[in-house]
């Protein structure tokens, strides 16, 4: 369907379905992709901001060219040379080319050069047929001369001059181009009418923001400067912040309005249980606890999260509050990201609790007759608690009376499959547990609506993690210190970012450091686990480690979460600059768990950036998890760092960032809580149309 019908027909709203954009019933590729990537209707297309926006400059003689300015020229060719490019491209694996070309102005006698890197063999042929031709790119700075790299030629979506230029990012595979063309089809008129917006705030202090004029300057549809565009941005960032936060204010009023079962923990007992573990308490943890059981008893459904460092204690309190509920006849679900993980939380509940509450695992792995035997004790109420994966939310489970829902490592799961979790209940108490600790801007952005808990002390006895980087002039010195403590009887992880060679990254992968390490240790054990293998060989691998049958275990990062082997001392990264901060974080966590030291080496064999290094010695430098997610979170941003991309749509918040604009999300708190005092009627109706749409969590 084309832009000049849809107009004329005038059927599109901005809530229309994005492949309403086509009249084939058969959809292109990009419409489809860009639906996966959680662009459902025309309004999510105007979130998908342009990379630039600028004015089309004339055509101007070569002495017009400045570093990182848009540059138009008109150049007749002078030479072309061709070097083999290390890429191929296609079934028919083409070799490409990079090709450096000589032009001279046709406005004047200069001469520039032009940079294309991993051309096609027929690109030589297709510039020497030109007698001359248009280019346009931004001239950069090498070898103190100017120069243009992959310069468009004779673009075909040239403007005139003054004209506002747009290019668009890859979204989900598509191409910037391919996204362009797709935003283009949107009929003219949509543009001219009032774009949805949220309801007007009377007497509300933050500003007039207007959707049509904001998007309308960001997407270049009307003349702008600079400054425009960062106005219309800042407005967009506020908007974003003030609806995230109505939504934080929504989830809070609506979970205190519903019922859930009552959970009166017995006296004695707690005081049994806390009596039989092998181990006391730390303050903290106690007074998790007591904020747990208090959430229990309120009658409406308790929402809190346990954050704190690796190994400071979070799986004990859970195992508490999982005890209490089965006590009192209520079912408990734990849900893990890896089976490893549910496996060893298993292990060590059976210990702790022997015989008690009818246990049961239930893994991909698990066999289908056994699986048959755990629904049926689930749904009749016989199993009190059950651990396991995402198997745990499949549509075959049905819980007589599950109370409470465990989610382990949170950031893993996306936001539907932990409300899965929690929608197989009525009224069900949620506790969730991150190990990776959430800096205070965060809290208040993204968590707002839950209870948070903090476990900063850790357990006695822990001996601590030394961390150093090491690099090429000192690799055979660390290669001495992992033989002394193998002598020792210690155990070694290994980490690297990618299973095998890859054929466009110079990176360590498993297979060839396998291949390395039994060169070196060919007295010791030395096995690999990474996601390639079957689940019962990864946990065939994983037991013969943990049962101190492997030395040297060689992984990729799945050994992340959760894992706790005692006697596991050493945890080697290479490539660690390929990783984020909380996740070496998680990775070092690993080790020292016993009565030994640990100790973590970031390896990086190849030439970083000074950036990278720096990132680096955050880790060298510090243990306290609080401090590096903080880091984590200026390099990374909230949504990598906390797993909202798994959430299966786009994130609420596309162009704000807690980090980057919190002098505009204080302003929206400050704003909204001055309002709620002033307004307090009109602010309840509001919360009450945001709570009643199913998705405010996921999409605006």
């Amino acid at each position: 369907m084309s832009s000049k019908k849809l107009s004329t027909n005038k059927t599109l709203t901005w809530d229309s379905e994005l492949l309403a954009l086509t009249s084939s019933s058969k959809p292109s590729q990009s419409l489809l992709k860009l639906e996966a990537a959680g662009i459902k209707k025309l309004k999510d297309l105007l979130w998908v901001l342009p990379l630039r926006v600028q004015q089309t400059p004339s055509v101007n003689p070569f002495h017009h060219m400045r570093e990182g300015e848009l540059f138009i020229g008109k150049a007749s060719l002078v030479g072309i040379n061709l070097s083999p490019a290390y890429g191929r491209r296609g079934k028919g694996k083409v070799q490409l080319f990079n090709a450096t070309l000589t032009v001279k102005d046709t406005l004047s006698e200069e001469v520039a050069v032009l940079k294309f890197f991993n051309t096609y063999p027929n690109f030589k042929k297709q510039i020497e047929s030109k007698t001359d031709f248009l280019f346009m790119g931004q001239p950069t700075l090498y070898k103190g001369s100017l120069q243009l790299v992959n310069p468009k030629i004779d673009p075909k979506d040239l403007k005139s001059a003054g004209e506002m230029l747009v290019e668009y990012p890859t979204i989900n595979g598509v191409p910037g181009r391919l996204v362009k063309g797709i935003i283009e089809k949107i009929p003219s008129y949509l543009w001219d009418c009032e774009i949805p917006e949220l309801p007007k705030l009377k007497a509300f202090d933050g500003p007039e923001v207007s959707f049509t004029k904001s998007f309308s300057t960001l997407h270049g549809r009307v003349s702008s400067t600079q400054e425009d565009r960062e106005t219309a941005k800042r407005d967009l960032v506020y908007f974003e912040f003030l609806f995230d936060q109505l939504k934080v204010h929504a989830r809070k009023v609506a979970n205190k309005s519903m019922k859930a079962p009552i959970i009166k923990s017995d006296e004695a007992f707690c005081d049994n249980l806390l009596k039989s573990l092998p181990y006391s308490l730390t303050q903290d943890q106690s007074e998790v606890i007591d904020q747990i059981r208090n959430d229990m008893g309120r009658g409406y459904p308790m929402m809190r999260m346990i954050q704190g460092d690796v190994g400071c204690g979070k799986t004990t309190v859970a195992f508490l509050a999982m005890s209490i509920v089965a006590e009192q006849k209520g079912q408990v679900a734990m849900m893990c990201p890896t089976e490893s993980l549910a496996l060893q939380h298993y292990k060590n509940l059976k210990d702790l609790l022997p015989n008690a509450f009818n246990l049961r695992l239930i893994l991909g792995s698990t066999p289908a007759s056994k699986k048959s035997e755990i629904y049926s004790l689930l749904k009749s109420g016989d199993c009190k608690i059950v651990i396991g994966t995402h198997s745990l939310i499949q549509k075959n489970i049905v819980f007589k009376s599950l109370q409470l829902a465990i989610i382990d490592e949170q950031h893993k799961f996306g936001v539907e499959q932990r409300q899965s979790l929690s929608s197989k209940g009525i009224g069900t108490h949620t506790l969730i547990m991150s190990a990776t600790p959430i800096p205070r801007t965060l809290q208040l952005a993204q968590y707002g609506d839950l209870d948070i808990s903090t476990i900063r002390t850790m357990p006695k006895g822990r001996k601590g993690i030394k961390t150093r980087i090491v690099s090429e002039q000192n690799y055979q010195k660390y290669l001495s210190f992992i033989k002394t403590r193998l002598s020792l009887g210690e155990q070694i992880y290994i980490v690297v970012p990618a299973i095998s060679e890859s054929e466009t990254l110079d990176i360590n992968h498993v297979q060839g450091l396998e291949v390395e390490y039994k060169k070196f240790f060919p007295e010791y054990n030395i096995q690999s686990l990474h996601g390639r293998l079957k689940p019962e060989e990864k946990q065939s691998v994983f037991n013969l480690f943990s049962d101190q049958k492997i030395d040297v275990l060689i992984s990729t990062s799945v050994i992340e979460v959760g894992v706790n082997v005692p006697q596991a001392t050493v945890m080697s990264i290479y490539n660690p600059e390929r990783f984020g901060l909380s996740s070496l974080h998680q990775l070092r966590g690993r080790v020292g768990r016993g009565d030994r030291p640990g100790f973590c080496f970031l390896i990086s064999h190849k030439d970083v950036s000074q950036e990278s290094l720096n990132r680096l010695k955050v880790i060298e430098q510090s243990n306290d998890g609080f401090h590096i997610a903080e880091a984590d979170l200026k390099n990374r941003g909230e949504g990598d760092l906390f797993g909202v991309s798994q959430s299966g749509v786009i994130s609420t918040k596309k162009i704000a960032s807690v980090f980057e604009h919190f002098d505009i999300f204080d302003q929206v708190n400050r704003d909204l809580n001055k309002y709620s005092q002033s307004h307090p009627n009109e602010l309840k109706a509001i919360l009450s149309t945001i709570g009643e749409d199913q998705k405010v969590s996921s999409t605006i």
